[in-house]
């Protein structure tokens, strides 16, 4: 992890914890890399306690494993483990688009416009091809749209697996040459369909937007 940016001294535990969730989710920080506690202290020049703190938090998310004696090491996610985060996924995302409907499209238009905004940002960094921005305004992107079922614990929940698919997929994804055209691009397209309150739409662009995530890494598997 060369280059690494110092964090700054207050909140170090959050701060600890974003960046070493942003190495994970980037793939710098590889699937079955091994470290400390006391490493990490001194990567970052901070102090054992906050960055024990932070690796149990990402633990909790199920971005690291515990091992006894040891330390921490970065979870690798299976195909099978990939398919059921995805079916996961599914699930929730399908019981938040139920529960907007419920609501009926009485959304505050500046929420909606910021969800848009977010929206035309990730379809942009998609269709470039620009894995790293991708990631980040992918993850907003969901997490914004989310919130406006009104139920943070869910949206919570729909962001880890989020962060746990992109962890599986990113090794996959850095082997391709180029990236434009392989991820899907329907942000906007959802955005307007969920501020309608056109459930159904939402539903089914979430389900080809599935489809083809599932078919897109089964193809990048196989060919490892």
């Amino acid at each position: 992890m060369s280059g690494v940016t110092p964090v700054r001294r207050s909140s170090l535990r959050q701060q600890i914890a974003d960046a070493l969730r942003d190495e994970v989710l980037t793939g710098r920080l590889a699937a079955g890399r091994h470290f400390t506690v006391k490493q990490i202290a001194e990567l970052y020049g901070v102090s054992a306690t906050p960055v024990r703190e932070a690796l149990v938090d990402l633990a909790a998310q199920g971005l690291l494993d515990v091992e006894h004696h040891r330390g921490f090491q970065v979870r690798a996610f299976s195909d099978e483990d990939y398919r059921g985060i995805v079916e996961a996924r599914t699930l929730v995302t399908d019981g938040l688009l139920r529960r907007m409907a419920d609501l009926g499209p009485v959304f505050a238009p500046e929420r909606l416009a910021s969800v848009h905004r977010r929206a035309e940002a990730a379809a942009a960094a998609a269709r470039a091809g620009t894995i790293d921005v991708l990631i980040g305004c992918d993850l907003r992107f969901w997490r914004e749209l989310a919130l406006l079922a009104g139920n943070a614990h869910l949206t919570d929940f729909l962001d880890r697996l989020r962060v746990q698919s992109w962890v599986y997929a990113v090794p996959h994804l850095r082997r391709v040459p180029t990236l434009a055209g392989v991820f899907w691009t329907g942000h906007v397209p959802l955005a307007q369909a969920v501020g309608d309150g056109d459930a159904g739409t939402a539903r089914r662009i979430v389900a080809e937007y599935n489809g083809h995530t599932l078919d897109a890494m089964r193809e990048l598997a196989a060919g490892r």
